[in-house]
């Protein structure tokens, strides 16, 4: 990361996060086709109205990860050995201790969520199950994030691809299984993916704990270490914010759709699972400018800052075309593996592609932008953009636009992912050269000193 040439780097580092995404990615897909093809389309609908009320819960949590591994990556290119270690620790401690707020939260309170969200009264049960079920189970999820973020950061984009294949081969199995053979609906792919989720936490924790550098875990020694958890939230903190945020808009779109009732949910269920494969496309280049640019700040290498962020950029537009293209190319195959009983959910998943799909270059650009802030430090700044120009100008054109009665219907909503996405893009490319300039002057003062 801090040495030699960047293009073919970044690709390799990248292709690995990218599959691994596509291999987590798996885990809700084959939820979504086992309870199709077995149960129906409101099984697919019960599954799917969990999506937007779930992130928003885990979003705050897991962005502390993504300070978990800036924190890493600025200490690895500092050669800042026991601070790494420090790190590392205080990281999981972490991880272990929200898993089980989350689960607290999430197995108590998920009724009452899906119902503010206006979730159909046929779809809430299974709902229900589904949601308290995958809840109980979040400890691993949050371990295995935090994991992977230590690894990726230490520039091991391997070892969780690896773990996630095997973890993949069994979920797409208990899934067909307990759905199939032992007819436990919803609650079957929920059980599922929580045993797969078991498997890769145990697993990347096994890799960091066999490593022969300052990232090696010891689980004896986990505490909290002022200094590192400081850093961890300053940075995640916001990080998790704007998850959480961005999630918010996405329940209050959720919750709009979910007016239209369990055909539309059902549609966009479907559509949501195949965009999750365009952003993992495009978030493993986030993901990349993230670690890339985190180890050449703390190395002080700042033209080589430049040339990741222009690099991941490119990389991420060109992934937002293809997939994006691939998917409105052929849009009505790949749907209707998810959807086989309602030829207007059909209808309703192609009209939405058009709206998300199409532009997701956008998107590709703004996320890999946002990650070079946030490797930058900037994580605070990094929130406000996209608090402000995604969830902000979505709130708006929900509670403004969509409101006018000609204008509400659901090309209205799909309209406002593009207008957010042109949004942010603009502010991100703006505060890039302002923070990298601040950072730079920052660091001749300190020398200087």
């Amino acid at each position: 990361m801090l040495e030699g040439p960047l293009a073919m780097s970044i690709l390799s580092y990248t292709i690995p996060i990218i599959l691994t995404s596509y291999l987590q990615l798996l885990f809700n897909a084959a939820d979504l086709v086992v309870v199709g093809r077995f149960c129906g389309s409101i099984s697919v609908a019960a599954v799917g109205a969990t999506g937007a009320i779930t992130n928003l819960i885990v979003n705050l949590f897991i962005g502390l990860s993504v300070g978990a591994g800036v924190s890493v990556a600025h200490a690895i290119g500092s050669r800042a050995d026991e601070i790494v270690h420090r790190t590392v620790h205080t990281a999981l401690l972490t991880a272990l201790v929200g898993g089980v707020v989350l689960t607290a939260v999430g197995v108590a309170y998920s009724p009452t969520f899906l119902r503010w969200m206006d979730t159909p009264e046929n779809v809430l049960p299974l709902s229900s199950v589904y949601m308290r079920i995958y809840f109980g189970g979040i400890t691993f999820t949050m371990v295995y994030n935090y994991c992977t973020s230590i690894l990726r950061a230490a520039g091991d984009t391997q070892s969780p691809m690896i773990i996630l294949m095997g973890a993949g081969v069994l979920n797409v199995i208990l899934n067909v299984v307990f759905v199939s053979a032992f007819d436990m609906n919803v609650a079957g792919v929920a059980w599922a993916t929580v045993i797969s989720q078991a498997l890769s936490a145990g697993a990347v924790t096994l890799v960091l704990m066999r490593r022969k550098d300052a990232c090696r875990f010891y689980p004896a020694k986990m505490r909290i270490y002022g200094p590192q958890l400081k850093k961890i939230v300053r940075i995640g903190l916001p990080a998790g914010i704007q998850g959480a945020t961005f999630s918010i808009s996405n329940v209050i779109i959720q919750s709009s759709m979910n007016s239209f009732g369990e055909t539309m949910v059902s549609g966009n269920a479907a559509v949501s699972n195949l965009e999750g494969f365009c952003y993992n496309t495009v978030n493993g280049f986030h993901q990349a400018a993230v670690n890339y640019i985190g180890q050449n700040v703390g190395a002080h290498q700042f033209e080589r800052v430049k040339k990741v962020f222009s690099l991941c950029v490119l990389y991420a537009t060109l992934a937002g075309l293809l997939t994006g293209g691939l998917l409105t190319i052929f849009r009505r195959p790949l749907l209707s593996i998810y959807i086989t009983d309602s030829p207007e959910a059909l209808a309703i998943g192609m009209k939405r592609v058009f709206f998300t799909a199409m532009p997701y270059f956008l998107f590709g650009l703004l996320d890999s932008a946002g990650g070079a802030l946030r490797g930058m430090g900037a994580s605070t700044l990094s929130m406000i953009i996209s608090v402000v120009g995604i969830c902000g100008s979505r709130l708006l054109w929900i509670f403004t636009v969509f409101q006018i009665p000609e204008l509400h219907t659901p090309e209205c909503l799909y309209s406002s992912y593009p207008i957010s996405w042109v949004l942010t893009l603009i502010a991100e490319m703006i505060a890039f050269p302002i923070v990298h300039k601040k950072m730079v002057c920052s660091a001749g003062d300190t020398a200087a000193a």
